[in-house]
């Protein structure tokens, strides 16, 4: 028999976290690319508690709203003592972003550094790829 060493819990971990407003400001301008990047970006392992250190990049096309930076980095600075696995960090930015600009289009790459020799990446798209 063997026992589960990570659970449901571990992998719902952070998701219902609350995380501060990102605001925005009015686009001046159509069909431009922002691309944002926080290469010291750091959260924790929800198993380990141990820290994990990577770079988020936001890249997105605004449509009426562009995220303001200020709000933006207090809001990536949220997740430094949050227990939370790389692959929803991601996911939760992206929908985050989504939720504060609606974008013609956004992508939010994460590359976190190596942790027992093995580094990540997850990339997430809006809109949703279709399954």
């Amino acid at each position: 028999m063997s026992i589960a060493r990570y659970t449901d819990e571990h992998a719902k971990a952070g998701l219902d976290a609350r995380f501060p407003e990102i605001e925005t400001w009015e686009n001046q301008f159509p069909a431009y690319e922002i691309l944002i990047d926080d290469p010291e970006f750091t959260s924790v392992c929800p198993k380990t508690g141990l820290p994990d250190f990577g770079e988020i990049a936001i890249r997105y096309m605004p449509r009426e709203q562009c995220l303001e930076l200020k709000s933006l980095k207090e809001y990536l600075f949220s997740y430094r003592n949050l227990g939370i696995f790389q692959e929803n960090i991601v996911n939760q930015v992206l929908a985050d972003v989504v939720k504060s600009c609606d974008p013609v289009w956004a992508v939010v790459k994460g590359t976190f550094r190596p942790r027992g020799g093995i580094s990540t990446i997850v990339e997430a798209r809006w809109p949703r790829p279709v399954a």
